[in-house]
């Protein structure tokens, strides 16, 4: 299950919320000094919100790795420090689904849909004023980068919400609020289950 949305839409609050396992699509990130990361333009700052400072191919092996045997090594990102400080062990054993979730989840949809790991693309949307509020509050509380950063970066993004959910439904996810997610979610992990004892 892929969850994507604007940054601070609750991605992470929600998948949190299903009961279900959960990859960090987040620690996928390039790492600082990265010279192929994206700049904001007529800006020196990095643009961690274009799609080039992620690291898909990684990522999607990751996912299905772990859609194919349960377990998978991912590195442990430090959004603080743009860096990756370390690496982890996810493993879901005989689950049969789980969240990949972060900004980039839409991006890789098709991918997954070929590879036929994908059971449902979901892109959560609050509404661009409840979202930058969040999420400046959040990335303030946590240090993730510096005030005026936060600010630039909050007012940049309040104003593409739109724009980004668009891009996220036109790449294959499903817009939807936090109720309508959590029913897609219950009707995929049941199905998933279904599936299993009818296999069995």
């Amino acid at each position: 299950m892929l969850l994507c949305g604007p940054s601070g839409s609750g991605k992470s609050l929600l998948a949190a919320r299903s009961g279900l396992p959960v990859l960090r699509l987040d620690d996928f990130y390039k790492e600082g000094d990265d010279p192929t990361l994206p700049l904001v333009p007529e800006s020196s700052d990095i643009d961690w919100d274009h799609p080039d400072s992620w690291d898909a191919d990684t990522a999607v092996a990751a996912i299905t790795r772990l859609c194919r045997t349960g377990r998978t090594d991912v590195p442990v990102y430090d959004i603080s420090l743009s860096a990756r400080t370390g690496a982890e062990t996810v493993d879901i054993g005989r689950t049969p689904l789980f969240i990949a979730e972060g900004i980039f989840a839409a991006e890789v949809v098709t991918r997954c849909r070929e590879l036929g790991v994908l059971a449902d693309a979901l892109c959560l949307s609050r509404g661009p004023v409840k979202t930058f509020r969040r999420r400046f509050l959040r990335d303030l509380k946590e240090g993730r980068k510096s005030v005026p950063f936060l600010l630039r970066r909050g007012w940049r993004l309040m104003r593409e919400e739109r724009t980004i959910v668009a891009r996220q439904t036109a790449l294959g996810a499903h817009a939807c609020d936090r109720d309508e997610a959590m029913g897609r979610l219950a009707a995929a992990a049941a199905g998933r289950c279904a599936s299993l004892r009818t296999a069995a």
